[in-house]
C-alpha cells in the first residue's frame, strides 16, 4: 500500500495540484489554509482524496474565528489571508475545518499510524524540528510503528528505536530553501521524502487577484520563490 503524506497545504492549490503522486491512501496532518488565497479549492480536494486528516493551528483559527493576528512578517500574512478566506469560505467549509480532529491513530496495511499536527505534548502548537532525543520523550507512551506530523515546514524522517517518525515538509510554503512543494510516500516500512516543482507565479497570481496588500503578496512571493522565513 502506498500512503501519500501531506502537510502544510496552506491553501496553495498551484502546489497541491502539482503532486500527482499514486496512492492508495492519504494523509493530511493539519494547516490546509492560511498563507494562500486558494481555499475553496485545497478543502475540496482534501475532502475527496483524503483517507485521514487532522487540524492544525491555522485550521483552528480559520474555523473558530480568531481574530486576525496584529504585527508584520508571517503575522500579516496569516491576519490578511483569513479575512480573506472569511470572505469566500461556506459554513460548510467552515464547519468542515472546526470538526477536524487534533490527533488521531488508525492502522492501515497492518502498521500502526499515529497523526498530529506539531507534537503529542502539544498537538497544534509546539514547534519541534529533528531532534531524536527531544522526539523520544515526546513519543513516550505513543503506540505506533509511524508517526506523522507536520508544522515545521522541514522535511525529515527519523527512526527513533521502534518508530520512524516522518515529517513531510510543506506542500504550499516549504521553508528549508528548497520551493519546491514537498510530500512523503510511506510503502510498507520504507519511507520516501519527495519534492515536485510548481507554478509559483500562479499561487503569486492568486495572492493578487484576492486584493491582498501588495506588501503582504511581496513577502509571500519571497517565501515561495525562496522556500525560506520571512
Amino acid at each position: 500500500m502506498r500512503i501519500l503524506v501531506l502537510a502544510d497545504i496552506h491553501a496553495n492549490w498551484a502546489a497541491l495540484s502539482a503532486i500527482r503522486e499514486p496512492h492508495d491512501a492519504c494523509f493530511v496532518l493539519g494547516d490546509i489554509v492560511e498563507y494562500g488565497a486558494s481555499p475553496v479549492e485545497c478543502i475540496d480536494w482534501v475532502r475527496q482524496n483524503a483517507t485521514a486528516v487532522i487540524r492544525g493551528n491555522h485550521d483552528h483559527s480559520v474555523a473558530q474565528r480568531v481574530p486576525p493576528p496584529q504585527g508584520s512578517g508571517l503575522r500579516s500574512l496569516a491576519g490578511a489571508t483569513r479575512q480573506q478566506h472569511w470572505n469566500v469560505l461556506s459554513p460548510s467549509h467552515l464547519k468542515y475545518l472546526s470538526r477536524l480532529p487534533v490527533s488521531m491513530t488508525l492502522e492501515l496495511d497492518q502498521r500502526r499510524f499515529h497523526l498530529v499536527h506539531a507534537t503529542p505534548r502539544d498537538p497544534m502548537d509546539e514547534y519541534l524540528a529533528t531532534d531524536p532525543e527531544v522526539w523520544k520523550h515526546r513519543l513516550k507512551g505513543v503506540d505506533a510503528d509511524f508517526v506523522c506530523v507536520g508544522h515545521t515546514h522541514l522535511q525529515f524522517h527519523l527512526n527513533l528505536d521502534s518508530i520512524q517518525l516522518v515529517n513531510p515538509g510543506s506542500v504550499g510554503q516549504p521553508r528549508d530553501g528548497d520551493p519546491r512543494a514537498a510530500y512523503a510516500v510511506i510503502e510498507g516500512d520504507r519511507v520516501e521524502l519527495k519534492r515536485v516543482e510548481y507554478d509559483i507565479n500562479a499561487a503569486v497570481s492568486a495572492l493578487k487577484n484576492a486584493g491582498l496588500a501588495p506588501d503582504v503578496v511581496e513577502l509571500a512571493e519571497t517565501m515561495l520563490r525562496t522556500g525560506g522565513r520571512p
